[in-house]
């Protein structure tokens, strides 16, 4: 049994490419971030904790069971000058956000942790890909805004969705960036014995 601790519709649908069956179970942490603590870190123990949150919250209803499910916990930051930019919650943050990214380059930090349950091992990664943005000027951020798509997405845009026109070009994974790095996630499965091909091949 695999689970998939989150919520993100986006995670989802990237994860049912590769694998036919999993259930969501998402886990409410505390994403804050530690003081002087490296985007990489943070992501990656985000991604670890949600990982172990989801786990926990499946063992309190099914501790009558033998099996132990794998965990797949996920998190994903949007990186300029080395600070993360979480989720707006107003024009004015997702203004600021924008004007950052705007006319350069950033990084998207997706990490990942596979929590193999049926043994009690874990295996993460974090997988950064460059991001550059052409000029973007006060009115087409305003627009951008009104759209409603930057309210609940990291650096306030979605790449996947109309944030993809202040997109110049992209070095890395594009599956990462809007959530889950497909290709490294298909080599973390065949490390616990799940081979993505095999799978769809079944079906």
């Amino acid at each position: 049994m695999v689970i998939l601790g989150s919520a993100s519709p986006r995670r989802q649908s990237l994860l049912k490419q590769i694998l036919p069956e999993f259930d969501v179970l998402p886990a409410n942490i505390d994403e804050s971030i530690y003081p002087s603590e490296s985007a990489s870190d943070y992501v990656l123990r985000m991604a670890n904790e949600k990982a172990k949150a989801a786990l926990k919250k499946w063992q309190l209803t099914n501790d009558h069971l033998d099996a132990s499910p794998i965990v797949i916990g996920s998190d994903t930051s949007v990186v300029v000058d080395d600070q993360v930019l979480g989720k707006p919650n107003s024009f004015a943050e997702s203004k600021s956000m924008l004007r950052a990214l705007s006319g350069r380059t950033h990084q998207v930090m997706t990490a990942v942790c596979l929590l193999d349950g049926r043994f009690n091992q874990s295996y993460d990664i974090n997988v950064v890909t460059d991001v550059e943005f052409r000029v973007l000027s006060d009115l087409e951020i305003e627009q951008y805004w009104a759209s409603g798509e930057p309210i609940d997405k990291a650096g306030s845009y979605a790449i996947q969705g109309l944030g993809s026109v202040f997109v110049a070009s992209i070095k890395g994974s594009y599956s990462s960036v809007v959530g889950l790095p497909l290709f490294e996630m298909a080599k973390l499965f065949e490390q616990i014995g799940i081979h993505p091909l095999q799978e769809k091949w079944h079906e």
